[in-house]
């Protein structure tokens, strides 16, 4: 018997999208997306699930749980902390102003929940945006990932409030 190496993938990480409202998603791409930021991340072990609304929906969820009294474009929910050995989350995205944006900023509406869900998953791993720094730092990330992914680069500016 001769030394046989086996090598066996040590990332598990699933993603399961939710699209109660039907929207025209590219379901295979924004997997790879969520997937190449975890792991990018060095996130070995991830349950995370990526879920399409409409503006009122992300609303009652951020007045709710943030009490912000507005539609948003992404809400995170960590249900572990960045440390944990299995990273579990929820990124609830508004599929509207994606439509929005991306028609206002003159790109893809797919290009622009690349963005959301990068940036969502980017706060799962830990990353906050709540300075200047902070956030231009997250910005980096996001632009990173775009651009490794293949999508244009449509970070928005380096302000605390914008993903």
């Amino acid at each position: 018997m001769g030394n046989s190496h086996i090598t066996y993938n040590s990332v598990m990480i699933r993603v399961r999208i939710a699209n109660p409202y039907g929207w025209p998603l590219d379901y295979s791409r924004l997997k790879e997306t969520a997937k190449a930021v975890l792991q990018g991340e060095k996130i070995a072990a991830a349950a995370l699930t990526l879920a399409f609304v409409t503006d009122e929906h992300i609303h009652r969820l951020n007045r709710q749980f943030l009490q912000h009294d507005e539609p948003t474009d992404v809400l995170t929910f960590p249900y572990s902390s960045p440390s944990a050995s299995r990273l579990e989350g929820e990124v609830v995205i508004s599929y509207e102003t994606a439509q929005r944006e991306a028609q206002e900023r003159g790109h893809s509406v797919d290009a622009e929940l690349a963005l959301y869900v990068i940036h969502g998953c980017l706060h799962l791993c830990g990353f906050d945006d709540t300075t200047t720094s902070a956030a231009a730092t997250m910005r980096n990330r996001e632009r990173h990932y775009l651009l490794l992914l293949g999508w244009p680069d449509i970070t928005h500016s380096n302000t605390p409030d914008s993903p």
